[in-house]
Order: structure tokens, then C-alpha cells, then sequence
């Protein structure tokens, strides 16, 4: 019996040493093999990381290389409410500066972060720096700042993530944010460096673009127009001038605007680009193009007499016309010139329906596409012409467009009758389209808008040694679908022309507490003194 004791002893050991291994193996097993995957997890959880780069916001620049916007650093505030130090003295804090913040943080004390406020002012930055709360915690975050004051309308904003929210910000969004980089980094075993980085998703860097506006010219409009604006008490003014051999689109300037560096409590209508985005009826600036149909079909020439009948009113096709000046059998570019609504109309009727076709073939109606909220406009279509539609067509109403589309039909005009697509890209530039209308049809056009300007109510329009070319316009504005007497639109539209120089101005006002105006009074003055900004600022003639 004395034998056997150490054997069960030595098979009870080693069944147990058996069991523990077999414990060990099995485990293995369960860790290695069956849960692999949870625990391949869990280390790289503490090993590896995933991080998202994004690259900064691409720059826009004008035509000369200098930005229109750039980017730069704001400063946010943020709080950790699931650890706050200091909960009472927080509260008080943001109750007297950041109410909405303080309102937040009731509602949400587990919260692992919170914004008190994105984008900082200076002055409430040194607020936050001088109250010494430990729980408030300050971010540099990248954002956006414009350098030139008026072309806010024209470039945009982006919100508070640096995302283009309006303008060409917004239009080209894609191209200026670029894409981001998503990378898979592995600290060392001590977790102090990152020792491998692994490209999961190749991101790409933005793209800077390059408009074809002059920031030095649009500023000097912009001052001028914000000048006037406010002398003649209008509700609201823009100026478009293009090169109408190369398409591009040297100033588009809006007042009231926006200050894009300061986007709290901004009215909504101003931050529109009005000349792309606002389509009105513009009256008498029409009987231009009217004037280029006639010529064209060949139903007038700038001599061809009209029997403008002497008086004020007339009948046209059965429909009642009023006009300004009482004229009577004066040549057709007379007609222009003093800007009979009843002799324009007797030849509107000469032209028939091609009208509608001519006024498609200018480009009215169809969207240039460079702009987002652009309004394409819209005329009336001879199936749905009423007796007076003719009528109204020949000197400016049943066609509604927006200043982009009348500059880009008198710069067919200025260019020989070639169409250049007007454009805000400096890049983006086509062939000329044409000719669509005839050199000598063209020739006959501009013989009667220099005339126009020249010997006409638009005289002060002169400028010494130039070639200029124009047509006013003031239309009614409606009121409660009603044309209202006391509201009106004044526009002009102008060629100037030396040698090879050419440049189409179009200039427009809405509304004035001046009463009884008429656009060759109000918006006259406004274009020469752009004029002469613009000449100087070309070199072209001496202040």
C-alpha cells in the first residue's frame, strides 16, 4: 500500500498539469483562433489610429493676381461639460456674454464638447482671456477673409465649417475645398511616436481660381456707385463693364451689398448679385435692339421716315401708346434718339414676329450660366401675343432679363456683331460666336446710339476724343401687379470705343425720391463719372 501513495500522487499531479494545459491550449484557441478578430480590434484601437487631413481652402484671385479671397485663422471657444471644474463660475460667466451658450450647457451637462462661439471678435476673445476660467478652452479654426470691399455679392461667404455657402464660394465650392486624406497611423510600444503611416485615401489639394474682375476698378466703381446711390436716394444700384472683344467681366458691383467678413445679422437681399440674379422689364434700353432687328431684316433704314403723329398718344394696332415727346414725321434715328414709344412701335410692326427671334438670338431669355441663382428672364412668345404685344415689345416691356444679359447683347454690337460669351473665369473663354448680324447692319446701329448720345438728352454722356454709343431706358415698376407711375427703373447702357480700346458699361438704378426723373437725368451722370474712373484707371486719358 506504501507504493501505491506516491503513484496516485504522481498521476493526480500530472492529470492536473494535463488539465492546465489542455486549459491553456483551449484558451489559445479561444483567443487566437475563435476571437481573433475582437482582439485584433482592440489592439489596434491602441496601436493605430485613423485621422481625416483636409487640405486648406484654395485662394480666389482677380485678373491682376491679387486676392479677392484668402484664407486666414478664426478663433472658437469650446467646453467639455461632462468635465467641468468650475460649473458655477462657467454659468454666470456665459449668462452675462453668451446667453444662448449658457442655455445650451443646462441642457446638456454629459456632453463630452461644446461650442460656446465659433469665429471670435478680438474683443470677445480678450473677454474670454480675462475672466481666467480653466473650463473655457480656445481653437484656431481655418476661415475665410476678403480683402476688397465690394464684391461680396460677386465671391460669396462660407459658413462657419469654411464651406461655400454663396456666391462663386459656393459655385465652385469643390474645386477651392479640394478633397481630403484619410491616413492609418501606428504609435511605437510605448505610444509616445508614429512609427508607420498608411494612405487609406488619397485626397486633393484645392484649386485656386482667377476671375476676370479688376479689383482696383470695381472698388472704384463700387465707392462711386455707393456714392451716388445715396445722393439720389434709390433703393438699390449696380454697374456691369466688360470687354466685349474677350467676354470678360472687368466689375459687377451692387449697392447696398454685405461686408463678407461680417456675415451677423446681414439683410438677405443684399448679399444677391443683382445684375445676374434680378430680371426686370427695362423699357426704352430695348428700342436699341429693336432698332438692330429692323436693320437687319432690312424694313428701315436710319433715315426711313416715321410719322411719329405729332402728339403724346396714338393708337398702334388697335392698342392705346403714350410717349414723352411729341414728335412729328421724323427719320427713323430720330426716333431713337428721342425715344417715340409710338414710332418705335409702327416700326416694331415692320419687323412682325422675327422680333421674338432676334431678341432670342442677342441672348434674351437664356441663362449665360456663370453665375449660381442666375434668372434667365423671359419674353413673350408670338403664340401668346395679345394685340399689344407688339407694341410693348418694340419698346421694352413683355421681356423681362437681368443688366448681364443687356451688356451681353450690346457687346455683340461693340464687337461687330460676333458674339463673345461674357464670362467670370479668366480662363473660361470661348470663340467668338458669328457673325450674327451683318457688318453693315452694325454699322447703321452704332451711327444711331452715337447719334443718340451725342445730339440728344444724353449729351453730358460725351466724353472728349471718344466714341460713345447709348440708350437710355426708364420703366415702370409694378405694384401689386399694377405698372406703378411713381416707381421706376433708370438704366443706361454705353459703348466707348478709341482706336482698339472698346469697353460696354451698363449702368442701373432702382427707384429715387427725386420725382418726375427721367434715366438721362439720373443714370447719365453715374455713367460718366464711371467713365472717367475707368479711363483713368486704364491709362487711357489724364485726370
Amino acid at each position: 500500500m506504501n507504493t501505491l501513495q506516491p503513484n496516485i500522487r504522481l498521476t493526480l499531479v500530472f492529470f492536473f498539469y494535463v488539465a492546465c494545459y489542455a486549459f491553456l491550449v483551449v484558451n489559445l484557441y479561444r483567443v487566437q483562433i475563435q476571437r481573433s478578430e475582437f482582439f485584433t480590434g482592440r489592439a489596434q484601437k491602441q496601436y493605430k489610429m485613423t485621422i481625416t487631413v483636409t487640405p486648406p481652402r484654395a485662394e480666389i484671385f482677380d485678373r491682376t493676381g491679387q486676392p479677392l479671397a484668402l484664407n486666414t485663422e478664426a478663433i472658437s471657444a469650446f467646453i467639455i461639460p461632462s468635465k467641468l471644474e468650475h460649473r458655477d463660475n462657467l454659468l454666470n460667466f456665459l449668462s452675462r456674454h453668451f446667453k444662448e451658450s449658457a442655455d445650451r450647457l443646462r441642457r446638456t451637462k454629459r456632453s463630452h464638447f461644446m461650442y460656446i462661439k465659433r469665429r471670435l471678435s478680438p474683443e470677445e476673445v480678450a473677454l474670454i482671456e480675462l475672466s481666467d476660467i480653466p473650463d473655457i478652452k480656445l481653437l484656431r479654426e481655418p476661415s475665410r477673409y476678403y480683402p476688397i470691399a465690394g464684391v461680396g455679392p460677386i465671391v460669396g461667404v462660407t459658413n462657419i465649417d469654411n464651406q461655400g455657402v454663396s456666391g462663386l464660394e459656393m459655385m465652385y465650392n469643390n474645386l477651392l475645398a479640394g478633397s481630403p486624406s484619410t491616413y492609418l497611423l501606428e504609435k511605437d510600444c510605448a505610444k509616445r511616436f508614429y512609427i508607420t503611416r498608411e494612405t487609406l485615401v488619397e485626397g486633393a489639394k484645392g484649386k485656386a481660381i482667377t476671375l476676370t474682375i479688376d479689383r482696383i476698378l470695381q472698388f472704384l466703381v463700387y465707392e462711386e456707385l455707393k456714392d451716388y446711390v445715396q445722393h439720389v436716394g434709390s433703393k438699390n444700384g449696380s454697374v456691369l463693364i466688360c470687354d466685349p472683344e474677350t467676354g470678360d467681366i472687368l466689375v459687377m458691383a451692387n449697392y447696398p451689398d454685405f461686408d463678407p467678413n461680417n456675415t451677423e445679422n446681414i439683410i438677405q437681399e443684399h448679399t444677391k448679385n443683382r445684375i445676374i440674379t434680378d430680371a426686370y422689364e427695362y423699357g426704352s434700353v430695348i428700342k436699341g435692339f429693336l432698332a438692330l432687328a429692323a436693320l437687319e431684316e432690312g424694313v428701315i433704314s436710319p433715315d426711313t421716315p416715321i410719322d411719329c403723329e405729332g402728339r403724346l398718344s396714338s393708337r398702334v394696332n388697335g392698342s392705346p401708346i403714350t410717349t414723352t415727346k411729341a414728335n412729328g414725321v421724323i427719320p427713323f434715328e430720330d426716333v431713337i434718339k428721342f425715344s417715340n414709344n409710338i414710332g418705335v412701335a409702327k416700326v416694331g410692326h415692320r419687323v412682325g414676329t422675327k422680333l421674338y427671334d432676334h431678341y432670342k438670338r442677342l441672348g434674351f431669355s437664356k441663362k449665360l450660366g456663370i453665375f449660381p441663382g442666375e434668372s434667365p428672364g423671359v419674353i413673350s412668345p408670338p403664340h401668346r401675343w395679345s394685340n399689344a404685344s407688339l407694341n410693348s415689345l418694340s419698346f421694352g416691356y413683355e421681356i423681362r432679363c437681368n443688366l448681364a444679359q443687356i451688356a451681353q447683347a450690346l457687346s455683340i454690337v461693340a464687337n461687330d456683331g460676333y458674339k463673345v460669351k461674357l464670362h467670370l473665369l479668366y480662363d473660361d473663354k470661348e470663340e467668338p460666336e458669328g457673325p450674327l448680324y451683318s457688318l453693315e447692319a452694325i454699322q447703321k446701329m452704332k451711327r444711331i446710339l452715337r447719334k443718340t448720345v451725342s445730339e440728344g438728352s444724353l449729351a453730358r454722356a460725351s466724353i472728349n476724343n471718344y466714341n460713345i454709343m447709348g440708350k437710355t431706358g426708364t420703366a415702370r415698376l409694378i405694384t401689386n401687379g399694377r405698372y406703378d407711375h411713381t416707381r421706376h427703373l433708370f438704366t443706361f447702357m454705353g459703348i466707348i470705343e478709341k482706336d482698339s480700346y472698346k469697353r460696354v458699361i451698363v449702368v442701373s438704378i432702382k427707384e429715387t425720391t427725386k420725382r418726375g426723373m427721367l434715366a438721362s437725368q439720373i443714370v447719365v451722370p453715374l455713367f460718366e463719372k464711371i467713365a472717367h474712373k475707368m479711363l483713368i484707371h486704364d491709362k487711357i486719358i489724364q485726370n
